[in-house]
């Protein structure tokens, strides 16, 4: 599966909630902080980077 966000952009985010990394689910639609396991949708190669408790629901 082609990777949903570039590589140079995916190698610099980071959680803002912890600032730790953040890796791919299985499906590739979502990053996930590899400490806190916050997830963030990933909407047209956009990761959404806001934190879980200020995401609509």
């Amino acid at each position: 599966m082609k990777e949903p966000i570039p590589r140079e952009l995916f190698k610099i985010l980071a959680c803002p909630v912890c600032k730790s990394n953040l890796r791919y689910n299985k499906d590739k639609t979502k990053l996930i902080c590899t400490e806190c396991n916050a997830n963030y949708p990933i909407e047209g190669g956009i990761p959404i980077l806001i934190p879980p408790e200020m995401q609509k629901q």
